[in-house]
């Protein structure tokens, strides 16, 4: 009786009672509500970058905005923006891959030499250095997945592997413009154009675009996709979740793979030629990993678009043709393009405050 006695006198106590529970609110600054947005929209801050370049060079340059001027810049980073797509996909897994280049070059060489000295048709030519491209990638993420290397080791050393073996296959030598125009056209294809206007765009122009918009597509809006971002983001919390992350580490450096093949072949109808000695040899991993930084990809892994990759990309080809107008020495372009690596870096340090 007694305890039946308390037990009323205490819900009669709470009669009356607030049933709120309690509730913490956090005042957001200004500040704080921008890091935020830019947070949940990483290709903001290349995009304002962009405008405010464009806008500046403008200004300076009178005929910065003539026709065919930003036609130019995108026929220029043509071949960084399909490479660029490789590096994306592979940084957002909070890898890195330093032989996109090479793959790029190699891939080329052979399609020319398969037709060349081989005999082989070049559209078939063009499919083996596809395959091949793929995988030499796909390698590439067997030994990172499988063999567990850190993916900076294991691309450094594919990177000289495939750059010396490109040298010993081709045996340094390239097959001329006029002589690919005469056999194998096929493997000119991505340097072809067309006139709207008066003004020449190249095929290869179109397919980076359409390159950056399928995968754009396939990273939001498919399982693969948001697979790759929680792979990079928390491995550990994304095998817990049933993501079958090696699978899909092999499955994005073998897409890259593809990718850099494809740029091989665009570099054919870009500069006509098939070189073992291309520049991209080299300097691809860096152009394409400058593109991926200035665009806002963390290299953390698991932040970032792909959109925000081809700002990048055509924020250091405006730095590059705006001060070629102006008429500034060239090492500026190196300076401040540096200069926007260091700045990409700690603003995408700031922004990651949000999730910490």
């Amino acid at each position: 009786m007694t305890d039946a006695k308390t037990a009323s006198s205490f819900e009669e106590g709470l009669k009356g009672a607030s049933e709120k529970v309690a509730e913490f609110h956090e005042d957001k600054s200004a500040l704080k509500r921008v890091q935020h947005w830019l947070h949940q929209t990483p290709s903001a801050v290349p995009l304002i970058v962009l405008m405010v370049a464009l806008a500046v060079f403008g200004i300076l340059a009178e005929n910065f905005f003539k026709a065919g001027t930003l036609t130019v810049i995108l026929q220029q980073i043509a071949i960084v923006g399909i490479l660029g797509c490789a590096q994306t996909i592979v940084i957002l897994t909070a890898g890195i891959d330093l032989s996109v280049g090479a793959i790029a070059v190699f891939s080329s060489v052979l399609m020319g030499q398969a037709t060349f000295r081989y005999g082989v048709p070049a559209e078939l030519a063009i499919a083996i250095g596809l395959v091949l491209g793929t995988a030499m990638g796909a390698v590439n993420g067997l030994l990172i997945a499988k063999m567990k290397l850190p993916p900076f080791i294991a691309t450094l050393g594919t990177w000289q592997i495939l750059l010396s073996a490109n040298f010993i296959f081709s045996a340094n030598e390239t097959i001329r413009s006029s002589d690919i125009a005469a056999q194998a056209p096929a493997l000119q294809f991505w340097g072809g154009s067309i006139q709207p206007g008066g003004v020449k765009i190249l095929y290869a122009v179109f397919l980076m675009i359409a390159l950056v918009a399928i995968m754009a597509y396939v990273l939001r809006s498919t399982a693969w996709g948001r697979h790759v971002y929680a792979t990079g983001d928390d491995p550990q919390a994304a095998e817990l979740a049933g993501v079958p992350t090696s699978k899909v580490i092999i499955q994005v450096y073998a897409l890259a793979g593809f990718f850099c093949a494809i740029a091989g072949w665009v570099m054919i109808g870009r500069f006509g030629s098939v070189s073992p000695t291309a520049s991209t040899g080299q300097l691809g991993n860096i152009q394409s990993i400058t593109a991926v930084v200035i665009g806002g990809i963390s290299l953390f892994g698991g932040r970032g678009s792909i959109m925000g990759m081809f700002f990048g990309a055509l924020i250091v080809g405006v730095f590059e043709m705006g001060l070629r107008l102006v008429g500034t020495d060239p090492q500026w372009t190196f300076f401040l393009i540096g200069v926007l690596i260091i700045f990409a870096v700690a603003v995408d340090q700031w922004i990651r405050k949000v999730a910490s």
